[in-house]
């Protein structure tokens, strides 16, 4: 995974009205959320704001980062765990980041990236990505930026299911039921295989 640094600040001015102001001042709301609880162990959120600058390097990429966040000069390593845009504007509002150690495991959805040109999709099938991401567990050191899918070998009406798929030191979250990819038929390659017939 790679490594980023976003700066950022901690707040104390709590609610809507000072969430508005920061916004109009550039800045984004922020939760940390890590091991701390409060006294009905629930997650205790570090309230903190980040310059829409420095988040704009991590919500608007395809990437996954594990992300040094320096707040006020102190240096936490943590992860994206939720984002909350405007349902109108499609503007940022909001950020929640989760705080990570070398000890404990993730889980964290890990782009899919489909490697080869399958046998399918040359007798003129489809290829057809049903997920972009999988979820996977591990430690955050052992996660990697993406997941290679070997398709070469794949036919017409071959799909592959998280669970035949597999990666050292990763334990896969997502359903084993749940299929990544496909190869439908065609108009084109069914007319192929009836001349063949």
């Amino acid at each position: 995974m790679k490594e980023i640094e976003v700066k950022g600040q901690k707040r104390t001015d709590l609610g809507k009205k000072a969430a508005k102001a920061m916004r109009k001042e550039g800045l984004i709301p922020c939760n940390l959320y890590g091991e701390a609880k409060n006294a009905d162990g629930a997650p205790e959120a570090l309230s903190i704001a980040c310059p829409m600058s420095e988040l704009r390097k991590i919500v608007y990429t395809p990437h996954i980062y594990v992300i040094k966040l320096v707040i006020d000069g102190e240096e936490r390593t943590a992860i994206l765990k939720e984002l909350q845009f405007h349902p109108v504007t499609d503007a940022l509002l909001h950020v929640d980041f989760y705080e990570v150690n070398d000890q404990k495991p993730i889980t964290v959805g890990i782009p899919v990236k489909l490697n080869g040109l399958a046998q399918g999709v040359r007798d003129g099938g489809r290829m057809n990505l049903s997920i972009r991401k999988i979820d996977v567990t591990a430690k955050y050191q052992a996660i990697p930026e993406h997941l290679d899918i070997d398709v070469t070998a794949m036919t017409i009406g071959k799909s592959i299911k998280v669970g035949d798929l597999h990666f050292e030191g990763l334990e896969m979250a997502t359903s084993k039921n749940v299929v990544v990819c496909s190869i439908k038929a065609t108009r084109k390659s069914i007319a192929a295989s009836q001349a063949e017939a």
